[in-house]
């Protein structure tokens, strides 16, 4: 019989290549929102039919970055076009991407041809992009408070888990091996946990663990998918995304979804959002405004 984390990390490379190959639906809006957590308030700052994704807030508060077409773009907090980020230099570009706490690093995972999602590191201000994982696939998800450490999902060996990496390139360390599949590294903004998602138990869950892998914690525990916990800079609560249906493993685009918010001591969880078509793109990466106030995420609709 097939060891079970390898038939899981089967399904998921067999969901990302069909995701990857997947083409957006011609005609498919994209609507770039901010989202107040306590009020409930959504702003809409840009809606344009053309297919854009995962939205970070920058650390100063001042723009939101997002990919499209394998660049990156950034748009201010009204909206306004500011720009691609050295497009010479920086292109095929996916959805994992974000800026570092002293908002001066920008990582990428960039999908480079014939190797796959590899992981990048480049000055926000300008330079040139530095390959930190030579391995691949390689997908970035989080970078430590101090900025010496990244975390990210890869696949090796046919398993998928979590790995740690110096920011400034070395030596990759594997941090989980349970059953099933590990994604979604985020560090916390104190440092003192990475929390991920992963569907060990048969079903995709919210967890957090400590930085070198112990001590993990489930979060959440219902019938939906929950995936990418984007953990709050008062460390109190993360923003997840909820799959209505089970998605076996995938985190694919077009699906029936919503934001939702979860106390990380009580495990209490409350909806953000109504349900929405969105998915891969809606929220993959760190999202929270400086004050810990506003969200940001995609929202799609069909042709």
């Amino acid at each position: 019989m097939l060891n079970p984390k390898i038939l899981f990390s089967l399904i998921f490379l067999l969901s990302s290549i069909t995701l990857y190959a997947q083409q957006v639906p011609e005609g498919t809006s994209s609507e770039l929102v901010i989202l107040n957590v306590k009020s409930g308030e959504q702003k809409t700052i840009l809606k344009e039919i053309r297919h854009f994704e995962a939205p970070n807030w920058s650390r100063d508060g001042k723009f939101l970055l997002i990919n499209s077409g394998g660049f990156l773009e950034k748009i201010d907090l009204d909206g306004n076009k500011l720009g691609q980020i050295q497009p010479d230099k920086i292109s095929r570009a996916n959805n994992d991407h974000g800026i570092s706490f002293d908002g001066k690093l920008l990582v990428i995972s960039k999908s480079d041809q014939d190797f796959g999602s590899r992981i990048y590191t480049v000055p926000l201000a300008g330079g040139e992009p530095k390959l930190i994982t030579p391995d691949h696939p390689s997908y970035w998800h989080g970078i430590s408070p101090d900025g010496k450490t990244l975390v990210y999902c890869a696949e090796r060996n046919d398993l998928w888990d979590i790995y740690s990496i110096p920011t400034a390139g070395g030596t990759e360390k594997r941090i989980t091996d349970a059953e099933g599949l590990d994604d979604g590294p985020e560090y916390s903004y104190d440092g003192n946990w990475i929390y991920f998602n992963s569907n060990r138990t048969g079903r995709m869950q919210a967890y957090r663990m400590k930085p070198d892998g112990t001590g993990a914690e489930q979060l959440t525990n219902d019938s939906l998918d929950n995936w990418f916990p984007h953990p709050s800079p008062d460390n109190k609560s993360a923003v997840i995304i909820s799959y209505l249906k089970d998605q076996k493993g995938s985190h694919p685009f077009g699906k029936d979804v919503k934001l939702r918010l979860l106390d990380v001591e009580t495990k209490e969880i409350k909806d953000l959002t109504e349900v929405f078509y969105g998915g891969q793109g809606t929220i993959n990466v760190h999202s929270w405004s400086p004050d810990g106030e506003w969200i940001a995420f995609v929202r799609y609709h069909k042709p």
